[in-house]
This record gives structure tokens, C-alpha cells and sequence, in this order.
């Protein structure tokens, strides 16, 4: 969206920095929340069609501060005990789900509050095979909503057919979907129509907002529960209020000039017809395999002026170093034909060759 060097996202951060300097910095529970962030919080709610909304220091620690807020419902009804192998969360995973989320249920697996079971990378007849097998009471299933080192989405309206029949607390990671997707900005969830049907919806205000921090989007009940027993939230200071200000603009801008989102969807279509790869977001993968062919390409593409990050373990699988380009409001219709000129001896003769890596578990 380029919002991050935006003139009123720069104007809203210097304001507020001669004004309150980085503002009061301890944890939100502590001093660390302002008025500004409930002004966020409350923007973000509106934005992802929640009740409420939690402001976090990063998207990471909104990912774990959620996974172990879930596995300590087990704990809370143990009363103070080891929650028994029949208590305990079941939590399903995609296989490619974002490190934070999967380090968020190692560490609730590790306090055995919940069991991990992890599906195949949107293999929905899977998941629903482990459901229907798990006889756990308490069951979540946890997705990101745009997959980040293979840029395809998740399967929401399948996810939430499922939901209906198991009934399980569905989590939603949409880093990669915020103010880039749906006619509103809301996101992946927004795009599909289901924003009703997803529980907890998370997200980055890195991405899409150009900025830094994360957030939790959900009920009022939810953010208690993640209020009190998110410890990654707990116990980390509070985003500064300059960063909080720079959000509140950049959503604002976001919602003014909405031209930003739909170039970002014209330049997809575009990179798609000129490459004719099945290409459905602004993040676009091509796997080249080996890590040297990978860094090579990377070098190749910076000298013929494009700056695309070569993706290597153990960020995915061995033999899947792959080449991530993602595209921005910012780029032009000639960047892009020049920049797939410069990815012609790099780009799949047939595209299902590099979607078969797609299935190795991260977890």
C-alpha cells in the first residue's frame, strides 16, 4: 500500500513525537496505554467487523499471546492443576502456518495445556478427517489467511463450512490480508464474505498498514481472556505512541485512497498475463531449488535493478529456495514488465512443478 512513507502517516508520527516524545513506555497493562491506542483498537474493530480489538507490540507476540490465552482455558478449569490428557485443547494447524503461530502451540503443548494436531497445507478433507477422529471437547483450528512464502489463501469458506459442523473456535492470521484485500481494506476475511464466522481474526501493521505492531481482533470476552493470560502481551511494552499515531493515519489514508488497493490488484492480474501463472495475491513465489540458485538469481535481479529476497532454510523446506516478490502501489506497469524480463530464465515452464513443495509441515 506504501502507506509508510505517506506525508500524513509522516505528519501524524512527528506530531505526536513533539508533543508526547515516545509517550509513557511500559506495558499496556502497566502505563503503556494511551488514548491513541484505544482510538486503534477501536479503528481496527470497525475495520475487521469485531467487537473489540487488542493492540500488540508486534504481529508475532499477537499470534503467541492468542495461543496460550487458548491453552490456558485447560488450566483455569483444572483448578489449579495439570490439566488431564482429555482436558486439553486440541489445536489444529495448517502446515504452513507462520512461526509465531506454531511456536505459540510448542509452548502450550509444552505446558500440556493443549495437543497439536497439524493438517495438510489446505487440505480440508484432511482437517476434517482429524476432527471427526478427535474425541478432545475443545477444539481450535488456527490459519493464516494468506500463506507467506507461497503467497496462496487459505480456504475460508471451506474453513467455515467445517466450523458449522464440528463447531470449533476458528483463528485467523490475516498478516498479509489487511487494507490489501476486500473492498473495504478488512481483509482476507472481508474478500470471502465471513468476517461473521471467524472467531478471532489477526493481524500485522506492518504490512498492508506500513507501520509496526500487531492487534487481535474479537470479542470482548476474548480480549479479557488474552488480557489476562497472554503473556507475550503482558509482558512486553507497549507500542510508542508516534508508532500508534502513524496507524491511525495510515488507516485513515487507506480508507480515503482506496486507488492504492485496487493498483495492487491490477499489477497482479498483470505479472498473471504476462507470465501465465496461476497467481492469486500480491505475494508471488517462484521455487528455484537450490539455495545457490536462488542467491544467484537474487544477484542477477539486483543488477538489473530490483531488490526481490532469495528465500532459503530453514525458512522453507531444503530444495525449495524460492524467490519472493511482492508487489506494491508503488510499482508501474513498465516495473513490472521489466521485472518479469529480468525473471524470464527463473520462471516455471510449468508452474505445478514448484506448488509441489507446498505440503512439507512447518511445525
Amino acid at each position: 500500500m506504501c502507506l509508510s512513507s505517506h506525508p500524513a502517516v509522516r505528519e501524524a508520527a512527528v506530531k505526536a513525537a513533539q508533543e508526547y516524545g515516545m509517550g509513557p513506555r511500559g506495558s499496556s497493562l502497566i502505563c503503556g496505554y494511551t488514548t491513541y491506542h484505544k482510538l486503534v483498537e477501536e479503528s481496527l474493530a470497525e475495520l475487521q467487523k469485531k467487537e473489540d480489538c487488542l493492540l500488540c507490540p508486534t504481529g508475532f507476540s499477537a499470534n503467541t499471546a492468542v495461543m496460550t490465552a487458548l491453552g490456558s482455558i485447560s488450566s483455569l478449569l483444572s483448578a489449579g492443576r495439570k490439566p488431564a490428557e482429555d482436558e486439553r485443547i486440541a489445536i489444529f494447524s495448517d502446515a504452513l502456518n507462520h512461526a509465531s503461530t506454531i511456536d505459540g502451540i510448542r509452548l502450550v503443548e509444552r505446558q500440556q495445556e493443549a495437543v497439536a494436531f497439524v493438517y495438510r497445507h489446505r487440505d480440508m478433507s484432511h482437517l476434517d478427517s482429524l476432527l471427526s477422529s478427535c474425541s478432545l471437547e475443545r477444539k481450535v483450528v488456527v490459519t493464516d489467511s494468506i500463506f507467506s512464502m507461497d503467497g496462496d489463501f487459505a480456504l475460508l469458506p471451506e474453513l467455515v463450512k467445517l466450523r458449522r459442523k464440528y463447531g470449533f473456535l476458528l483463528v485467523v492470521d490475516d498478516a498479509h490480508g489487511t487494507l490489501v484485500c476486500g473492498e473495504n481494506g478488512g481483509g482476507v476475511p472481508e474478500l470471502f464474505g465471513c468476517e461473521n464466522n471467524i472467531d478471532i481474526c489477526l493481524g500485522s501493521l506492518s504490512k498492508g498498514v506500513g507501520c509496526q505492531g500487531g492487534f487481535i481482533a474479537c470479542s470482548t470476552p476474548w480480549k479479557r481472556l488474552i488480557l489476562s493470560r497472554g503473556r507475550s502481551f503482558i509482558f512486553s511494552t507497549s507500542l510508542p505512541v508516534p508508532v500508534v499515531a502513524s496507524v491511525n493515519a495510515a488507516i485513515y489514508v487507506s480508507k480515503k485512497e482506496i486507488w492504492r488497493r485496487s493498483t495492487i490488484w491490477e499489477h497482479v492480474r498483470y505479472f498473471a498475463s504476462l507470465t501465465k501463472l496461476e497467481i492469486t495475491s500480491p505475494i508471488i513465489v517462484i521455487v528455484v531449488g537450490s539455495e545457490e540458485a536462488a542467491v544467484s538469481a537474487h544477484r542477477h535481479l539486483l543488477r538489473s535493478g530490483f531488490l526481490v529476497q532469495p528465500i532459503r532454510p530453514p525458512v522453507v523446506p531444503p530444495n525449495s529456495s524460492r524467490l519472493r516478490i511482492t508487489l506494491s502501489a508503488a510499482h508501474s506497469s513498465d516495473d513490472i514488465k521489466r521485472l518479469v524480463d529480468a525473471l524470464t530464465p527463473w520462471l516455471p515452464i510449468n508452474h505445478a512443478d514448484q506448488q509441489s513443495y507446498a505440503t512439507t509441515s512447518r511445525l
